[in-house]
């Protein structure tokens, strides 16, 4: 006997997956989410369009974004901003990139709109998240492990610059 599926979702980043073959009334079919999804991930620096991604699937925009949010359980935006985190965080944590040139390589318009976002989603700004992954890396390496130890003293002469720059700045910031 057929499992009868509900027509209406709420709407939660994490829907449980649906059973084998089983689909959800007035989501993306398969190919189209699949599709969208490798434009979205192939395109992740650029500047992308929901409009852009309602063409390659050959839908209206309104009907596209319905059927994306039924499919995956959030908007477009929503999913492209995730996707977008998501790369940026692991670029903190396996490259020495400076935020500017993570923001853009993302897909940010700049640094400042990255650092926004990013602290809205995480709780603590980008240059923050990655002095405590560079402590708990240097506080827990695994057995072997030199790569940590270089991206703590990296991160740490970063960190001195910083407060140097800061410590000249604050005069300033006080006559103000």
């Amino acid at each position: 006997m057929a499992q009868r599926l509900p027509t209406t979702l709420t709407p939660s980043p994490t829907l449980e997956p649906l059973p084998s073959g089983a689909r959800v009334a007035g989501a993306l079919s398969p190919w189209r989410e699949q599709l969208v999804k490798r434009l979205i991930l192939e395109r992740l620096g650029e500047s992308l369009e929901v409009s852009e991604l309602a063409r390659a699937c050959a839908l209206s925009r309104s009907h596209f974004s319905r059927a994306f949010k039924r499919s995956t359980g959030v908007s477009p935006q929503d999913w492209i901003r995730d996707q977008r985190l998501a790369r940026a965080k692991h670029m903190i944590q396996s490259t020495d990139l400076t935020l500017t040139q993570i923001s853009l390589e993302c897909g940010f318009c700049d640094q400042a709109h990255f650092c926004h976002i990013f602290t809205r989603s995480e709780g603590v700004s980008p240059f923050a998240w990655r002095c405590r992954r560079v402590r708990l890396s240097s506080c827990n390496p695994p057995c072997g492990s030199e790569p940590a130890r270089e991206e703590a003293i990296t991160v740490n002469i970063n960190v001195d610059r910083y407060s140097a720059f800061a410590s000249r700045l604050a005069p300033t910031i006080e006559r103000c």
